[in-house]
């Protein structure tokens, strides 16, 4: 997708669940106000612990993206990167020295979907994996989003699962996602639900312990489960937490058992509620 050689291009998969706005001329032209200190400053006014790059892959914007991360990190605000995880080595290593976290996208598990929906490979993508588990810090999940007849037969999601457990561990959090017709892939229809279902209960089978089901209203996907005494100590329904029992650094509050990830609490109460924000320093 990118390296730091050569001009960046857009990267559009056929089935983008969001083409609108990584093709947007709108974001083009209201990026050139978006400095790496303006958005560290928006952020740090508006009381944000995070700040997330995504829309297009943030890969394509390496050395912007590094920018902002550490005018981010100077603030106290965490970095963290959406990617497709395709990326050259020496630009992945470059790139995820600076941020926090990321969540991967996990197109699919064979080559043949990536070379013909995709336009790229697996193996770099599983490269970018093994380096955030094995050779950084940096907390990540993966997400797949599951395309009727493309990637989600049991085979394949079984593969995916069971080579995450061994070379990822049992504690990255998965996430399967329903695809809905968009872009050029409009001819699919949307992932049933009981897909989702079947797909989480094959990666709990292959031993995975936080597996989730997104873009669809379910109670027991959006579950997260106490590895000590098996309470669910977050719940929630798509954007919104519906119930959060754990301390602020992560542990149950029930028999005190630590939660693998990044904790901040207490939870908020945000849900799925959108704020314009204005990148014009405060008093302006």
């Amino acid at each position: 997708m990118s390296s730091k050689n050569g001009p960046p291009r857009r990267t559009v998969y056929l089935f983008c669940q969001n083409w609108d706005i990584s093709t947007s001329r709108e974001i083009d032209r209201l990026s050139a106000a978006a400095t790496p200190d303006g958005i560290a400053e928006a952020a740090e006014r508006l009381g944000c612990r995070s700040v997330a790059m995504t829309y297009n892959d943030p890969t394509i914007f390496l050395e912007y993206a590094v920018d902002v991360a550490d005018a981010c990190r100077a603030r106290g605000i965490a970095a963290v990167l959406v990617t497709a995880g395709y990326v050259t080595d020496p630009a992945r290593r470059e790139l995820y020295s600076h941020v926090d976290a990321a969540n991967v996208d996990l197109k699919a598990f064979t080559d043949r979907f990536y070379h013909r929906v995709s336009a790229a490979r697996l193996q770099p993508v599983l490269d970018t994996l093994v380096h955030l588990r094995h050779e950084t810090d940096v907390w990540f999940e993966v997400t797949t989003l599951l395309i009727p007849g493309h990637n989600d037969s049991d085979a394949e999601i079984d593969a995916e699962c069971t080579w995450i457990a061994e070379h990822l561990g049992p504690d990255v959090p998965l996430h399967f996602t329903a695809f809905h017709p968009d872009h050029k892939m409009r001819d699919v229809p949307p992932t049933p639900p009981a897909t989702l279902t079947r797909a989480r209960r094959i990666a709990l089978h292959a031993g995975l312990r936080f597996v989730y089901t997104g873009n669809v209203h379910d109670a027991d996907g959006g579950r997260t489960p106490c590895p000590g005494c098996g309470a669910a100590v977050v719940e929630r329904d798509w954007y919104v937490i519906n119930g959060y029992r754990l301390t602020d650094d992560g542990r149950c509050t029930g028999c005190g058992t630590a939660l693998p990830g990044r904790f901040d609490g207490p939870v908020g109460r945000w849900g799925a509620r959108r704020l314009p924000v204005s990148l014009a320093p405060a008093g302006r």
